[in-house]
């Protein structure tokens, strides 16, 4: 294995701790908002990309990282990713600061530990926005982001 290959595992074992310690919600990393979900990783992300399309957002991609990684011979637990938005919602934000375009659209990643739990995790837009120096003028996008978020990762892994 290589130096890379370690610091990697090192990385994920770290970072699977934090949020097994820090309970069903959990902040693993800097502006990253992470759920338990209460099913498998295959019905959380059709419950997520349900729920992302029943609030009128479009889907532009699927990433199966495991399907990836298996592909080249690598093991990978389940790790999918779904990338969505609206430019409605996200359009306002590049007006305002146009880099933030490297973060839009949306992702959501749905992924289970090395204990078999499913989690799905988010960039929060408040620290997207903290990130990109957004002002205040953009305050109620990013709400609206937020609370949108929240409702579609509550369904899709039934946190309260």
């Amino acid at each position: 294995m290589t130096g890379l290959a370690r610091l990697a595992m090192a990385a994920a074992i770290a970072l699977t701790t934090v949020i097994s310690l820090a309970g069903a919600r959990a902040m693993a990393a800097e502006g990253l908002i992470t759920i338990r979900s209460a099913f498998g990783p295959e019905e959380t992300m059709n419950r997520l990309e349900a729920e992302v399309r029943a609030k009128g957002m479009t889907v532009f991609g699927h990433i199966d990282h495991a399907a990836g990684a298996a592909a080249v011979s690598l093991p990978l637990r389940p790790t999918d990713l779904l990338i969505f938005g609206n430019a409605k919602g996200g359009t306002p934000l590049m007006q305002a600061q146009q880099a933030i375009g490297i973060d839009l659209p949306l992702k959501a990643l749905v992924w289970q530990d090395a204990s078999g739990v499913t989690w799905l995790s988010y960039n929060d837009p408040h620290w997207l926005a903290q990130r990109h120096g957004l002002d205040d003028a953009t305050r109620a996008t990013i709400e609206a982001m937020s609370g949108a978020l929240k409702a579609i990762s509550g369904k899709a892994t039934m946190a309260p």
